[in-house]
This record gives structure tokens, sequence and C-alpha cells, in this order.
């Protein structure tokens, strides 16, 4: 399909980015290509309620089998156009990243839309995103290996929409996490074992409009998605205490933060320090449409904001994404690095030469602000 002049997509690319909760002015001057972000209210920190949740036994850094294995993460995944105009050739959706995903043995991306032709748009939201079903023919081609359907745009098009997303991937043999026919599905964690390696994958989101909280989350046998709101923190932090006893590398991926907020919220900073002492070796996310740092926390790993990743952005920070490498050998970090790519046309682009190096040196001086150890 040909693509529109650039005003117009450029247009398209304000309204798309404010599609995802916070303030619509904001998400216009991302897409439309900012070069800094603009400065967000004071984050609301929701106290975590009380628990008599009991601590998992203090343990060495477990090593499972002895053999390291590499995780790759990327950010938001949608398929408005121009992206959906790649679906004719589901190859080409992640064809320029395709070979950085595909040298990683678990790569993992949220899934921020719904994948149906049916369902009844969400009330009164404004922006509401949608894919056919090929979608998840341009996933199984993507290199990545699982997505995350936890996220503010899971339940666009209500149960039946989130009912048809899980259908497709089911038909396709693609994992999905986040998200279920009910509570115990949406937490249940994608397992998988590499070189002996027990991994599990979990999926939430601190991300729901609070006037959806009582449809969208997957509380008992409602249809819905894994939420890390409220006391559903407790669910999550329970469903990472059981996966860590039968898992050598326990992986949490978390729709959280403020939308261009380039630093982590309180309650963000707060749920990672719960899951690390949960048992959670690996928590990265996404949501704020642009990159935030990474870093350690303890014996584990963190990544507070994965950034857009198959996405329209117009330019500027919005556009800026890639491919967080995490490699680990059981409880045990190895290292991680990040390899930075550009948005353009919708799809992320490897960044190459000397542009490379200094894209590295600004992801590296994210971090100053979030807490974590290099």
């Amino acid at each position: 399909m040909r693509i529109a002049p650039v005003l117009v997509l450029m247009a398209l690319a304000a309204a798309l980015a404010s599609a995802c909760g916070g303030s619509s002015s904001e998400d216009a001057a991302a897409a439309a290509g900012a070069t800094t972000a603009t400065a967000a209210p004071p984050a609301t920190t929701i106290e975590a309620p009380a628990t008599t949740e009991a601590a998992p036994p203090k343990l060495p850094a477990r090593l499972g089998s002895g053999e390291s294995v590499t995780f790759a993460f990327g950010g938001d995944v949608m398929f408005e156009e121009p992206i959906r105009s790649y679906l004719s050739d589901p190859v080409s959706v992640f064809a320029p990243i395709r070979s950085v995903l595909r040298k990683a043995d678990v790569a993992m991306a949220n899934l921020e839309t719904a994948v149906t032709e049916r369902g009844t748009p969400t009330a009164g939201k404004e922006y509401l995103f949608r894919a056919p079903a090929s979608a998840f023919d341009a996933l199984e081609r993507s290199g990545l290996d699982v997505v995350t359907v936890a996220n503010n745009h899971g339940m666009d098009y209500g149960a039946q929409g989130l009912e048809d997303t899980l259908r497709a991937a089911r038909r396709t043999g693609f994992p999905v996490v986040g998200g279920g026919l009910n509570e115990a599905q949406a937490f249940r964690p994608w397992r998988t074992t590499v070189r002996g390696q027990r991994i599990a994958v979990i999926g939430a989101t601190q991300v729901i409009d609070e006037e959806l909280l009582s449809t969208w989350e997957a509380r008992g046998g409602r249809t819905g998605i894994a939420s890390a709101k409220y006391d559903m923190e407790d669910r999550l932090v329970r469903t990472v205490m059981k996966a860590r006893r039968t898992s050598d590398t326990v992986v949490v991926y978390l729709h959280w933060g403020e939308e261009l907020k380039g630093c982590p919220t309180d309650p963000q900073t707060a749920i990672a320090q719960r899951l690390v002492k949960a048992g959670a070796d690996i928590i990265v996310g996404s949501h704020a449409h642009i990159l935030l740092g990474g870093g350690r926390l303890g014996r584990a790993f963190v990544d507070y904001g994965l950034g857009n990743f198959v996405f329209y952005a117009g330019g500027g920070i919005a556009a800026q994404t890639g491919v967080v490498e995490v490699t680990a050998t059981g409880r045990r970090i190895d290292g991680y690095r990040f390899v930075p790519a550009t948005i353009s046309g919708g799809r992320p682009e490897p960044v190459t030469g000397s542009a490379k190096a200094a894209r590295i040196a600004d992801w590296n001086a994210l971090r100053d602000c979030t807490g974590l150890d290099r």
C-alpha cells in the first residue's frame, strides 16, 4: 500500500499514540516527533494493601542445568495503519528486526490490540485498537516466541474480542499470556524448557482505566486480563511465588508506568521490589511509548520501559526503540545489552554505524533516575 503523505501520517501518529491512555496532547507531541518528554503530572502512588504472604526462603542464585539462556524483549505491537498494509505479506511486518529476535532463545513483546472482527467497542473509550486474525500469522513469522495481552487495549472490543484473540492464537499455536477465559487462565505462565532450563513467563498490567476494572479484570470465572492493580497485585505476587517453585528462571512482563514519563513511577518501583522478593528474575514492561532505563535490582534484571516496537511513530523519542537482550543461567543474570532501532513506517529498523554507539550510550544514561545498578 502506498504510504500517505507525511503530514497525514503525522496526524495519524498523533491520534494513535494518544490511544493508549493519559494526556492526548502529550501523546500527540511524542508521535509527531517530539524530542523531549513533556512533563507529566506527579504519579499517584497506589499503596499496596496489607498482606500476610510469606516470603520465599532465601536461596543462593540457583543455576538450574548450568546452561545459559538468552531472552529478547521488545515493546508495544499493534497493527493499525500503516502497519496493517504489511499483513498481506506476514513476513514483512517484522522483517527489519527479525534476525535480532531469532537469535534469542526466548523473545517476547506486548500485543497491544484485540485480534477480532467482532465484539462491542468499549463505551466511552475514544481510541480502540483491533487487528485481523492474520496478525498472528505475522507474529508466528516474527522471531517472537510469546506475547502478552495484559494491557489497556487487550479488551477494547470486550470479552468477545479477547476470546477471539485467544482463539486466533490457539489456531496458529502462538503462545499468549496475560489474558484468559477466567482468572486462572489469565495468570497462567507460559512454560518452556531451553537446554534443560525451565522458563516461566507471566504477563500482567498495572494500566486499566478505573471505570473498566469491573469488566476488564479476570476474576474468578470472568473472561479478562491479568491485573496488577490494588488487591490483584497480591494475586500476581502469589503467581510469581508459585512459579518460582518449579522454574529455573521466572520472567514477568508488565504493562506499567505513565505515558511519556521518562523515569519509573512509585507504583513501578514498588511492584518491582515486591516481585523480586517473590522470586522474579527478569521484570520488563512497556506503556510509556518511550524508552526507560534498565539494570539490576539486587540479583534480578528490571527494565522499566521498552517503548514502542511495531507501532506508528512520527519521529523523535517515540520512534526510538530497540531490543533488550538478557542472558541468564537459572537465577543468575549473566549480562544484558540494548540493541537500538528506530521505527520507520511503523516497523523497527536496527541502528548501524556510528549512530549505534550513541544510542546505546543514551539508553545507558536512562538508568540514572531508576535506582537500578549497572
